[in-house]
Parts: C-alpha cells; sequence; structure tokens
C-alpha cells in the first residue's frame, strides 16, 4: 500500500491532529516538513493551507492532494475502515461531529490569541516557527523571518477575535476546556469512551500548541490540569492502542459525561457562530456581540457561516427518534439554536 503524504509544520495543530490520526488508524504515510527539501512537486491545492494530504491515487489513478482537516478524516473513514474514529450510535456521532468543530474552531481563538498577546509567548514562536521551515538558513535571515512573521500575526490578532475587550472571555474559555477536559477523561481514556473520537484529535491539535508549545497556556494548564498535559503526550502517538467496538459509551453515559464541554459550546461558541452568520447575511463588515458577558468583536468568517450549516445539516440527516435524543442534549446545554432548520 503506497504511503500518503502528509505536509505541515509542527507548530500547525491541524497538523499534528492529522499526523496523530494517521499513526491511531495505522495507515502507512510519511510526514514532509513544510519548506524542506521533500516538498516539492506535489499536486497543488486551491487554497494553501496546512497540512495537505496527498493521496496516491485520487481522480483518474494520479496523486491527489487534500486541504481541511474535517474532510480529510471523513475521507480517510470512507477509504481506510479499519479502527474508526466514528462512534457507530449516530447521536453519539453527532456529538463527536459538534465537540470536533468546537475544538477546530473556538479553541484554535485561544491558542492564536495567547500565542500572539503575551511578550514571553511571541518570543519564543518567533524564534521558532519560521526556523522549522529552514533549520539550516543563515541565522540573520531566521531573525529576520522571525520578526516579520510576529509582526504580521500580532496585526491580526482583532481579525481573529482577540481584542483587550475580548481577552478575559477567550482566556476564561480556555480555563474551562482545560477543567471540564481533565473531568471527562477522569476514568475514562477519551472523550467517547475507551477508544478516541475525531473530537479527542481536535482536542489534542490545539492543546499540542496551548499546553505543550506556547509558555503561558502552557503554565495553565500544567498547574490546573496536569492530567491533560498528560493525556496531550498520550494521544501524540496511539498506533499501540488495541480497540474494540464494546470500547465506545452508550449514548446515557456520553452525554452525562460531556455535559459540561457541551455547555461551553453553548456558552461561547454558539453565540459567536450565530452572530457570525448574522453579520454575513447583513453583509457588515464587522461583527460585534456578546459572549459570555464581554464584547466581542471581529471580521466575519465566509467558513464559519458552513461550520453552523454543515452542523444543522448533520443534525436535521439524523433518524427522527436520534434528532429527537439529540435535541434533547442540544436544550439542556444551551445549544437549542443548532436544532434551527440548515
Amino acid at each position: 500500500m503506497e504511503p500518503i503524504k502528509i505536509v505541515g509544520v509542527t507548530g500547525s495543530p491541524y497538523s499534528r491532529k492529522m499526523r496523530s490520526i494517521l499513526r491511531y488508524r495505522r495507515i502507512p504515510h510519511v510526514w514532509i516538513q513544510r519548506g524542506s527539501p521533500e516538498d516539492r512537486d506535489l499536486p497543488p491545492v486551491a487554497v494553501d493551507l496546512m497540512p495537505v494530504l496527498v493521496f496516491p491515487r485520487g481522480v483518474g489513478g494520479a496523486p491527489e492532494s487534500m486541504i481541511d482537516s474535517t474532510f480529510q478524516l471523513r475521507r480517510l473513514e470512507a477509504e481506510y475502515p479499519d479502527r474508526s474514529l466514528l462512534p457507530p450510535d449516530p447521536a453519539l456521532a453527532f456529538l463527536d461531529l459538534l465537540l470536533e468543530d468546537f475544538a477546530d474552531e473556538w479553541l484554535t481563538k485561544a491558542m492564536f490569541h495567547y500565542r500572539w498577546a503575551f511578550a514571553p509567548d511571541i518570543a519564543k514562536a518567533a524564534a521558532i516557527l519560521p526556523r522549522w521551515f529552514a533549520t539550516e538558513a543563515a541565522e540573520e535571515r531566521q531573525r529576520k523571518m522571525g520578526e516579520a512573521f510576529a509582526a504580521r500575526q500580532i496585526a491580526r490578532r482583532g481579525i481573529i477575535g482577540s481584542t483587550p475587550e475580548s481577552a478575559p472571555m477567550l482566556e476564561g474559555s480556555y480555563r474551562r476546556q482545560l477543567a471540564l477536559l481533565a473531568l471527562a477523561l477522569e476514568g475514562q481514556r477519551f472523550l467517547f469512551g475507551a477508544r478516541p473520537s475525531t473530537a479527542d484529535f481536535a482536542f489534542f491539535g490545539q492543546l499540542t500548541q496551548l499546553a505543550q508549545f506556547d509558555p503561558t497556556p502552557a503554565a495553565v494548564a500544567l498547574q490546573e490540569t496536569p492530567r491533560v498535559v498528560a493525556w496531550v503526550d498520550v494521544v501524540e502517538d496511539l498506533s499501540g492502542a488495541e480497540p474494540s467496538e464494546a470500547d465506545w459509551v452508550d449514548r446515557e453515559s456520553g452525554a452525562r459525561r460531556l455535559a459540561g464541554l457541551l455547555g461551553e459550546v453553548g456558552r461561547t461558541y454558539l453565540p459567536f457562530l450565530l452572530a457570525n452568520a448574522a453579520a454575513a447575511t447583513t453583509g457588515a463588515a464587522t461583527l460585534i456581540c456578546e459572549i459570555d458577558g464581554h464584547r466581542y468583536e471581529q471580521s466575519p468568517f465566509p467558513y464559519q457561516v458552513k461550520c453552523l450549516r454543515w452542523l444543522r445539516e448533520a443534525r436535521a440527516a439524523l433518524k427522527p427518534a436520534d434528532r429527537a435524543w439529540v435535541d434533547g442534549v442540544l436544550a439542556d446545554t444551551g445549544c437549542a439554536a443548532l436544532s434551527a432548520p440548515a
């Protein structure tokens, strides 16, 4: 079996997410560092985002590149059925999708905020991130690259919602997510039982940066939730795990265990999704709303408009009995707005 190529960098949470998934699922792959000599002659992608997965056989039998971790992992599910990440219960699979999206699209805001709002984090990121692309480059060139990259990212903070007004909310949400994740993982290896799901890897990806690389949030994680820090280390490579179908939790146990995290979705992420969709609908240049008692402002993002639509479509696609159960969980956790038509 020809290996999949995964092109990314260590500082990309989505690269780490997908590399860990490939390891756990024992899918043959090779890691290609972005900017390395091996990063050449690859099929092009429409948008240069990381990671890029290069499948050895695409349409017409030629290699094919693909971006977007959510769709990458679902293609993997279709083409490599063993060691699936999707709970077989469709209601739990929806909750898994919701939590994956939450980690991918909301927890990443905390990651960007901490990295580019605190002096120690800026200094480390500016020193290390550019060097990953060319470890052998001249020192002066690497220094200038780091300065330019940091300046660009700091200037983008407002675009993704990292402002003085929103900082307490983003940092509070991060701390709560750590605590809720630690609580969900006490007595159970992963979020949906004794085997990992897509949501586990989504949280893992963001936490490789927040709990491992960036000094300020890593110190918070170590002090407040050492369980989560250790869990991130373990999820890095789960290739030795031996899952069985009996390892998935039942839906009632899953809903109880995940109620806190789902409540954080309703408290922070869903208000953002709704405000973002409203701003995009009206053509507003700026999204302004209140989240958890704090003013929140950023540029509207078309991609998150799609996220809201995809979540609603996934809920609508459930069979009536499963949808009714999911709607009850959503109502109990402040996420009832997801029950609106897609």
